[in-house]
């Protein structure tokens, strides 16, 4: 196992950041999000690999493939979120953190979205913090990696 590398996968969509209803997503692309979760990682001499997809397949695919090389997966499931059995049954078998994010409230809109089906295989949800809930999730993640405890 890579004790110092982190899986983040952004799902269906979430190429279209910066483009797509700013309300709820801000205006900055998934690109710009992937350069400064890169760089966090470089501070902290932690490898970071981003991925993006819309095919749920290729999402699981990379799921599976994770086991034994990262210590953790951070992923926005886009919309696989509310509907992905198989999604939530692949990161039940990573036996390392699982990280689950959303940049918008989920609980403040349409109802079908207030069901997460990998929420209950996850070590921590993120929520409501725009592109932050990446960054959040990524320093969680080196501070659990690396045991620090920084409460104030």
């Amino acid at each position: 196992m890579i004790n110092n590398s982190i899986l983040v996968i952004s799902g269906p969509n979430l190429n279209l950041l910066g483009n797509r209803e700013e309300e709820h997503y801000g205006n900055i692309s998934l690109d710009k999000i992937h350069q400064k979760i890169k760089k966090i990682g470089d501070l902290n001499n932690i490898i970071i690999e981003c991925k993006q997809s819309n095919s749920e397949s290729e999402i699981i695919e990379w799921i599976q493939n994770a086991k034994n090389n990262f210590k953790a997966i951070i992923i926005n499931a886009g919309g696989y979120t509310h509907t992905s059995v198989s999604i939530r049954d692949a990161l039940k078998l990573f036996d390392e953190l699982v990280i689950e994010i959303h940049m918008s409230n989920i609980h403040s809109r349409e109802d079908f979205r207030h069901k997460s089906m990998i929420s209950g295989v996850s070590s921590g949800i993120i929520i409501g913090f725009g592109d932050q809930s990446y960054y959040l999730a990524v320093n969680a993640v080196i501070n659990k990696i690396s045991g620090v405890k920084n409460y104030g």
